[in-house]
């Protein structure tokens, strides 16, 4: 067995504790439908990464802290974020061979999925999103900004040997 491999899976648990801090920074009301679901990047990129270390038992507790964080509906982001990686579960070997702008469409689709479930279950206790399709919005500025998270994650994951 070798002594040089390192796990550092406190890498993904830090990634997800600033996601949650970038998810509640404060915003202007205009600019909070611009706001990438920093959340959902990340657990698409870490399900292509590594989709067997993956738990869903820690994606379900991050989902429950991010509704406790927003003060939303207890269960709706953990609902979102479940259906979020079992899309990416289903085709992660054919999703990391795409290129980077390719992914960019894929994460926009995954993203968009998220935010329909999140906008359904805030729309069963009144509180859905003005417009018909402003909800999609944090998926367009998510795709946008998932060339940077790919890249900055990959090299934090190459720096610190995240297995």
């Amino acid at each position: 067995m070798s002594l040089d491999k390192a796990h550092n899976r406190w890498v993904i648990w830090l990634g997800f504790f600033v996601g949650c801090l970038l998810t509640v920074f404060p915003l202007s009301a205009q600019m909070q439908w611009l706001r990438p679901e920093w959340i959902a990047l990340l657990v698409i990129y870490w399900t292509l990464v590594m989709p067997l270390q993956i738990s869903i038992t820690l994606l379900w507790v991050v989902g429950l802290f991010l509704d406790i964080l927003e003060g939303s509906l207890l269960g709706s982001h953990a609902l979102a974020l479940m259906a979020v990686v079992y899309v990416c579960l289903l085709s992660y070997q054919r999703l990391r061979n795409y290129v980077l702008w390719h992914q960019t469409v894929i994460v926009f689709m995954v993203v968009g999925i998220h935010q329909l479930i999140d906008n359904w279950v805030h729309s069963l206790t009144g509180s859905s999103a003005s417009s018909p399709l402003v909800f999609l919005m944090p998926a367009f500025t998510s795709a946008l900004v998932w060339p940077v998270v790919w890249l900055v994650l990959e090299r934090f994951r190459v720096q610190y040997r995240v297995t």
